[in-house]
């Protein structure tokens, strides 16, 4: 991309986010002049006040407050943004991990080894498309803790792309490199190193990049279901405090960390491409 397009590109996004939220804003402030006549209609026995959504400069104002002190601990229910965060990471990069330990390996077996495929690929079949949140009922009475239970479900929504996208890569390296492979008398474990390794990478990155989309996905609505800390209890426990101010202002959050973790494993696809 030309750093000519990249800089038209940007201003374009800031005008368009700034015209979004003047949008908003006005939209927001417009009803202000009839909020004592809504009041003054619910005292006497009239219509409901309506909700309306928080002006951006209210989010604003609240995430300064919050970003000012993200780590302040008042008790189980009112716990800074930062340590709520921490907590999702946390899940998230146990079951990613624990996933990445399975799902890489057993990727490859099934993608050098046409019995292993036809073995397993039946299991991977009806595993695959059930809901991670289904497995929760079950997880909580197994388990027993809800914390385990929340990265056990995000290891089941992870691993499924990464192990799919590794037997992909796997199984279409050329088979000529292999040959040659086999001709200099290298081992299948020198063989998947040295040579599959490197170039189905890309591919395994690609599926790692999907998995951690997901598990993110996964953990805020796990969360919500288990309570206690995280950032998607945070968002149900804001919501139900009725402040959808804090409920904006945490959604936007999670798409930030979101577009975060996601850049991290692009910078590791281009990282990968660059080498290959």
């Amino acid at each position: 991309m030309m750093p000519s397009l990249r800089i038209r590109a940007a201003i374009l996004s800031v005008a368009v986010l700034a015209l979004l939220l003047g949008v908003w804003e006005l939209s927001s402030a417009a009803p202000a002049a009839s909020a004592a006549q809504d009041e003054y209609a619910r005292l006497m026995g009239g219509a409901d006040t309506q909700a309306r959504l928080p002006a951006p400069s209210d989010i604003l104002t609240r995430a300064w407050e919050e970003i000012s002190d993200p780590f302040y601990d008042a008790g189980p229910n009112d716990k800074g943004i930062g340590i709520q965060i921490g907590y999702s990471l946390y899940r998230v990069a146990a079951g990613y991990l624990a996933a990445a330990a399975i799902a890489l390996p057993l990727g490859f077996l099934i993608g050098m080894s046409p019995l292993a495929y036809r073995a397993l690929d039946p299991f991977i079949q009806v595993l695959r498309p059930i809901s991670p949140l289904a497995w929760m009922p079950l997880a909580l009475f197994v388990i027993k803790d809800s914390q385990m239970s929340a990265i056990f479900v995000i290891f089941i929504c992870s691993i499924w792309p990464m192990l799919l996208n590794t037997a992909f890569g796997v199984a279409n390296v050329r088979r000529d490199w292999v040959n040659v492979a086999r001709t200099h008398e290298l081992g299948p474990v020198s063989t998947a190193l040295r040579v599959i390794l490197p170039a189905a990478a890309p591919t395994i990155v690609t599926g790692m990049r999907i998995s951690i989309g997901i598990a993110w996905l996964v953990i805020v609505a796990a969360e919500m279901l288990v309570g206690g800390t995280g950032i998607g209890y945070y968002v149900w426990n804001e919501w139900n405090n009725l402040d959808l101010t804090s409920v904006v202002f945490s959604i936007l959050m999670i798409g930030l960390v979101g577009m975060a973790l996601d850049a991290l494993l692009g910078a590791l696809a281009r990282a990968v491409a660059y080498a290959d």
